[in-house]
């Protein structure tokens, strides 16, 4: 049993675009963007299913799933890994992730299927910077904040306090 702590919880919800990679039917590796990406609690991952066909039916042959949730900004993030149920409109799953998705984004969005994970494991990715280059999250904020500002995303884009 993986545990989901309160870091975990932050990176999560400052990614906010996490990659789910499923197994196709001849075995190959799909990987799909989520921006619905969500800690249900201490043991489960969630999203919805907008516009992933693919994913769920990869998912409803072959339950096995990991999600990654990197925040660029602090350079590190979480490997998810364990296995997935699909769930339909009236779960208590699919209600949540609605109302959230409601919340945030306006109505118009596509809520087909929520997707609960049950995380078996989880791992650490840092970026090389703090395992060769020895720098501190305290160092790779403010330089990596700026790098995205010359590019256009201001700090309020990236929803960082």
């Amino acid at each position: 049993m993986a545990l989901i702590t309160e870091d975990m919880r932050r990176i999560v919800e400052d990614a906010m675009l996490s990659y789910v990679a499923t197994v196709r039917p001849d075995g190959a590796p799909n990987l799909s963007p989520k921006g619905s990406v969500r800690v249900y609690d201490d043991e489960h991952l969630a999203f919805m299913d907008m516009a992933s066909p693919g994913t769920v039916a990869n998912l409803r042959r072959d339950p096995r799933v990991e999600v990654n949730s990197i925040d660029v900004v602090r350079r590190r993030g979480y490997r998810f890994r364990g296995t997935a149920e699909v769930r339909d409109p009236g779960d208590a799953v699919h209600t949540w992730l609605a109302d959230w998705l409601l919340a945030a984004n306006g109505p118009g969005y596509p809520f087909h299927h929520a997707v609960v994970i049950h995380v078996d494991e989880i791992r650490p990715v840092l970026s090389p910077a703090y395992t060769f280059g020895e720098a501190t999250e305290e160092e790779l904020i403010p330089a990596w904040k700026a790098r995205y500002s010359a590019i256009g995303i201001t700090q309020a884009e990236r929803n960082l306090a």
